[in-house]
């Protein structure tokens, strides 16, 4: 049964604290309302080996139902402390408990329920807090969240595709290594021992083998050790701001890559500018938030410059086209509603478009990373097999004469 900590104040005006056992949150309430204690905050008590276990992991797919969870109860008719309430009870996650837990606390003394999500910033990230912030001046908290939750639903089905597309490639990648491992530590020594037994002369494909393998054999260690050393070098610099900035332009100039990125980023600017455009946020701090949202150092820098240029009186699409990281597509149509006076529409058509031509992107980086992977690891293992198929040929040939 949970154990739940509890801070109160007696009928006689003396504050207490401790612990009590419960099945849930509101039966431990009842229990120490009970007991004539009153002002209570009662929050689940975890222990040291339940945290070790779990830890306070909250998914992006946790956030995307409660979110819309949320929307649904406000729908409904029913107060923002009551859904928080029936939430957290519900919830089989702990950590989503906790978390409700004390968003309802905060929602009990008083505070709004945006400044209860500024305590969680590792699960709401600043796009979702300020949106949520400006919803609720504007009493449209339940629209908000709704829009939210379709929002984090279709960054997650891309994340997905991106994941499908390389999965097969690296599960290829990754048998073709293994073979090839297992072919140079236990077969070819093997192989090796006979040859020398012989005394034959062995094709030049199986001695570059046997010169490869035996080369991995001896000096596998020194190999470790460079192989560390670079990804212990290269943590070390994507760490400085420089690096960052580095890694994320080189990877904006990879061919196909690159342009599966750039439509990613455009695709996540405009869904969450305009979904932050939407809710009443002014432009120039959305552009803020939605800049630190996309965490690609390049488009970080090159936004910055827009902002600027934005309180100059220029607009935003002109800005946005002169960074060279915009697509004249997106451009083009945020100038349109921009003119028109629709900047928000035209951002989420803007960023279905985006996300429709990203699909294509994917496709095609897959249909080209595919082949690939399998004809070069095919090279390498027909490689072995020659090399094998020959000097026994060769080996066989010799005995004959």
């Amino acid at each position: 049964m949970p154990k739940y900590a509890y801070v109160g104040v007696t009928t006689d005006g003396r504050p207490v604290k401790g612990t009590q056992r419960a099945a849930s949150r509101s039966d431990a309430e009842v229990s120490l309302y009970d007991q004539q204690l009153h002002q209570l905050r009662v929050s689940e008590k975890k222990s040291l080996w339940q945290y070790e276990i779990s830890g306070p992991r909250i998914k992006r797919e946790e956030v995307m139902h409660l979110s819309r969870q949320i929307a649904a109860f406000l729908r409904a008719g029913l107060p923002i402390l009551e859904a928080v309430h029936t939430i957290g009870a519900e919830s089989e996650n702990s950590s989503m408990r906790r978390m409700m837990n004390r968003i309802e606390d905060g929602l009990r003394s008083g505070e709004r329920f945006s400044d209860c999500l500024e305590e969680f910033p590792k699960v709401f990230p600043p796009f979702y807090r300020s949106i949520v912030r400006s919803a609720e001046s504007t009493g449209e908290l339940d629209v908000v969240l709704a829009r939210l939750s379709r929002y984090i639903e279709r960054d997650l089905q891309a994340r997905r595709k991106i994941k499908s597309a390389l999965t097969y490639p690296i599960v290829v990648a990754a048998m073709s290594v293994v073979t090839v491992v297992v072919l140079a530590v236990y077969v070819l020594p093997k192989f090796e021992e006979f040859f020398v037994d012989l005394d034959a002369t062995l094709p030049l494909p199986t001695r570059i083998l046997l010169a490869v393998t035996g080369f991995l054999g001896h000096w596998w260690w020194l190999l470790c050790l460079v192989l560390g050393a670079v990804s212990l070098l290269y943590v070390v610099i994507t760490r400085t701001r420089r690096g960052k900035y580095a890694r994320d332009a080189l990877l904006l100039r990879i061919p196909v890559l690159g342009d599966a990125i750039t439509y990613a980023l455009v695709e996540r600017f405009c869904r969450v500018l305009g979904s932050m455009v939407s809710a009443g946020v002014n432009l120039t701090e959305s552009l803020a938030v939605t800049t630190d949202a996309l965490r690609n150092r390049v488009y970080v820098k090159r936004l910055g410059a827009v902002a600027e240029q934005m309180l100059e009186g220029q607009g935003i699409a002109g800005p946005l086209a002169r960074t060279g990281l915009f697509p004249a597509t997106a451009t083009q149509m945020l100038r349109v509603g921009e003119d028109t006076g629709s900047l928000d529409t035209q951002l989420e058509v803007t960023g279905g478009y985006f996300e429709t031509e990203l699909d294509y992107k994917i496709a095609k980086l897959t249909a080209l990373f595919e082949p690939i992977v399998i004809v070069t690891m095919g090279l390498v293992v027909g490689f072995v097999a020659v090399a094998l198929v020959s000097a026994m040929y060769g080996v066989f040939t010799q005995v004959e004469m």
